[in-house]
C-alpha cells in the first residue's frame, strides 16, 4: 500500500510503499487484547501485602479463660475475627506476568500497525529532526493536528528532537525496538519516520 511522506512543516516529500504483511492485515481484537494484557500484567508491580496473624503487633496472651465466660472460645487478639487482627488469605507479593510466545508478540505488533493504517491514523514523515527548541516543534505539531501522537524513529532517536519533544504534552518518541502494542493503540496518531518503517519491516519479518 502507498502512503504519502510528509515533512514536519507539512509539505509533501514523496511517497512510500508499505508492506501489506505489516500494514494491510485485518485487525483482530482478540490478538491485540492478549498482547496488551501480557504487557500490562508484566508492568504490574505486585507488591501488595497484608499482615497475617503471625505478623500483627499484639500480645499473644489468651484474652480470657477457655470456659465459664459465656462467650466464644478465643486465643489471642491477632485472630482475623478481631479488629486490627491478621488478615486471612490476603494478597502477598508476587509477579503478575505470564509468558506469551515471541511469534504472537510480533503478530500483535503487526495487527496494531494495521489497525492504525486502517483507521487512517498512520502518518509517515521523512525524518524526526529538530533544532532542540520546544516552541518551534510545538508549533509544527499543532499545525499538523497531532494531539496525542507517538513517533517511532529508526534504531536510535534524534537527540535534538527528543529534547524538543520532552515538554510537549501528548507527544512521545520511541526507537523501533521500543515499539509496542499498548503505546501504539492508546495514541490518536502513529507517526513513523522512513527509517522507522524500514526498521520495523526488518524487525517483524
Amino acid at each position: 500500500m502507498k502512503l504519502d511522506v510528509i515533512k514536519l512543516d507539512g509539505s509533501k516529500a514523496g511517497d512510500i510503499d508499505l508492506d501489506e504483511a505489516l500494514f494491510g492485515l485485518e485487525p483482530r481484537a482478540d490478538i491485540l487484547h492478549r498482547v496488551v494484557r501480557w504487557q500490562r500484567n508484566n508492568a504490574q508491580q505486585g507488591t501488595h501485602k497484608v499482615k497475617t496473624r503471625s505478623e500483627t503487633s499484639y500480645s499473644t496472651k489468651k484474652i480470657y479463660r477457655q470456659k465459664g465466660t459465656g462467650g466464644a472460645r478465643h486465643g489471642d487478639r491477632n485472630a482475623p475475627i478481631f479488629r486490627k487482627g491478621g488478615i486471612y488469605k490476603g494478597p502477598t507479593p508476587r509477579s503478575h506476568g505470564h509468558d506469551l510466545p515471541k511469534k504472537f508478540r510480533k503478530l500483535g505488533l503487526r495487527h496494531a500497525l494495521s489497525a492504525k493504517a486502517k483507521a487512517g491514523e498512520l502518518v509517515v514523515i521523512e525524518d524526526a529532526a529538530a533544532e532542540g527548541k520546544t516552541a518551534a516543534l510545538a508549533k509544527q505539531v499543532k499545525n499538523l493536528g497531532w494531539k496525542r501522537a507517538l513517533v517511532i524513529d529508526g534504531s536510535s532517536v534524534n537527540e535534538d528532537f527528543a529534547r524538543a519533544a520532552r515538554n510537549i504534552e501528548g507527544l512521545d518518541i520511541l526507537p523501533t525496538m521500543g515499539a509496542n502494542v499498548y503505546d501504539i493503540l492508546k495514541r490518536d496518531t502513529l507517526v513513523l519516520t522512513k527509517a522507522g518503517v524500514e526498521a520495523l519491516e526488518a524487525r517483524l519479518k
